[in-house]
């Protein structure tokens, strides 16, 4: 006759976290699904073998819809300041997704666009952020969401209004 099956250790209860106030407050509770969305947009372009960052995807789509941005723009578009901005550029450019020209307009200026192999990359970073687009917002209806994106715009407006 074998062995009885060894015990498993009971597993300890993990103790309620007393939360305080921050379940209440609308940062706290910002921050805590910026975490998760951010961690599955992670864990999706992993998966593909790919590495991008929320932050880079709307970069890219912002120079590629508007060829020719000034870095100025894009960091006002962005909500960053231009010190922020300039590594990213410099990380996407070694990659080969965007080029930094001198504008035509104001030499002093760099005019952004994306490279055609920044242009592929985009449609494949696309297709992944669909689909982690579509798995974030499975509990939510198409008009929950267009909500929940309205909503979302007044808290920035309201953060912006000091």
């Amino acid at each position: 006759m074998g062995r009885p099956p060894a015990k498993s250790p009971a597993a300890k209860p993990v103790p309620r976290l007393d939360r305080g106030v921050l379940p209440t407050l609308l940062g706290y509770a910002l921050r805590r699904a910026q975490s998760a969305v951010f961690a599955d947009f992670s864990a999706t372009f992993s998966a593909a073998g790919e590495a991008l960052t929320p932050g880079e995807f709307g970069l890219l789509v912002l120079v590629g819809r508007n060829a020719g941005l000034s870095q100025t723009a894009l960091a006002r578009a962005l909500g960053i300041d231009r010190s922020t901005l300039v590594p990213i550029l410099d990380r996407l450019q070694a990659r080969g997704l965007l080029v930094r020209r001198r504008s035509p307009s104001d030499g002093r200026m760099h005019a952004l666009a994306l490279t055609s192999s920044g242009g592929e990359a985009l449609a494949r970073f696309t297709g992944l952020v669909k689909t982690h687009e579509r798995r974030i917002g499975s509990r939510l209806s198409a008009a929950e969401t267009r909500t929940l994106i309205g909503l979302l715009e007044k808290v920035r407006l309201g953060a912006r209004s000091l």
